[in-house]
């Protein structure tokens, strides 16, 4: 556990190493950053309250359900098929407040390209189940107490 600490600590402070911030709170990314970010995936922020990140998929994911945090999606580039809602199929615990699944049943099916904006509350069944070609998008992860 103690490792597990340590880890995270250093990992956190590489994190933040990247970002710019100041006494006001407010963080500013490198562009360089940001845009590896979105061609490989990787974080771009992590605090207490809030993570932020940039991804690339190039193919479909499984099905996540956070129990503690909201996922707000920004699509920059590329397109795929977002299932969300309904209920998780075959879902395990990965991590702690962390599931994943194979498939939803009942959720809502939408095709989304860039510019497209996803608010999906802690608890609620996503899913990237067609990605045709590639998408990109940043991921803005607000952390529940």
């Amino acid at each position: 556990m103690r490792l597990w600490l340590i880890s995270a600590s250093l990992f956190t402070i590489g994190v933040l190493a990247g970002a710019q911030g100041d006494s006001s709170g407010a963080v500013h990314v490198d562009p360089a950053k940001v845009a590896a970010a979105l061609a490989k995936g990787g974080s771009l922020v992590t605090r207490p309250d809030l993570l932020v990140s940039g991804s690339h998929r190039e193919k479909s994911g499984q099905v996540e359900v956070h129990d503690k945090e909201t996922d707000v999606l920004y699509v920059v580039d590329g397109e795929a098929t977002f299932v969300y809602g309904g209920k998780m199929v075959g879902g395990k615990v990965t991590r702690p407040g962390q599931w994943l699944g194979s498939d939803i049943t009942g959720g809502q099916t939408n095709h989304i390209a860039k510019g497209d904006v996803f608010v999906v509350p802690a608890g609620i069944p996503h899913w990237f189940k067609e990605v045709p070609k590639s998408v990109s998008y940043f991921v803005v992860k607000v952390l529940k107490p």
